[in-house]
């Protein structure tokens, strides 16, 4: 049974507006991975710096990755995560070390010993929860549900004028 509760939505449109680096943890160079869409969308449409960690890649998008969170060239306010929930104490260790503000479990990531410890450490935290669909949702490019509607008005379309 699921016993923490995580930041409200006003509380996780704060925390992406005052983010600025992103490292991006498990990011794969696969397309067909979910990372890689994620890491698409947040190099083309956010204003984000984003860094990407994993050991066995070298290059995802043309941009470096790196072996671990302490070979970042800064460091990181939010981390990023897209591992096996086995991993996320050892990640949570690597977040705490780099300094970082913010751990991000992605969707279908829950560990509430890994949040008790995050926060008693005074990191803001999120699971279970797609960076992505959050970020396009308080950006305004997401229907609730979080698919595109591709409608940016409020009103409701009566289809194309016939003439």
């Amino acid at each position: 049974m699921r016993t923490w509760v995580g930041p409200g939505a006003r509380e996780r449109q704060d925390i992406l507006r005052r983010t600025r680096t992103v490292a991006v943890v498990g990011a794969s160079d696969n397309p067909a991975r979910a990372s890689f869409f994620v890491a698409t969308y947040l190099l083309s449409t956010t204003p984000y710096e984003v860094w990407f960690v994993n050991p066995r890649a070298t290059e995802i998008l043309g941009r470096p990755v790196y072996p671990s969170l302490a070979d970042l060239p800064g460091t990181p306010d939010l981390v990023d995560v897209f591992r096996r929930p086995a991993d996320l104490p050892a990640v949570l260790d690597e977040t705490l070390e780099a300094g970082a503000g913010t751990l991000w479990l992605q969707l279908g990531l829950w560990d509430e010993d890994v949040a008790a410890r995050a926060q008693s450490a005074g990191l803001a935290v999120v699971m279970d929860r797609c960076l992505k669909i959050e970020h396009a949702r308080f950006a305004g490019g997401l229907h609730w549900a979080g698919f595109d509607t591709g409608v940016i008005s409020s009103r409701r379309t009566r289809g194309l004028p016939t003439g």
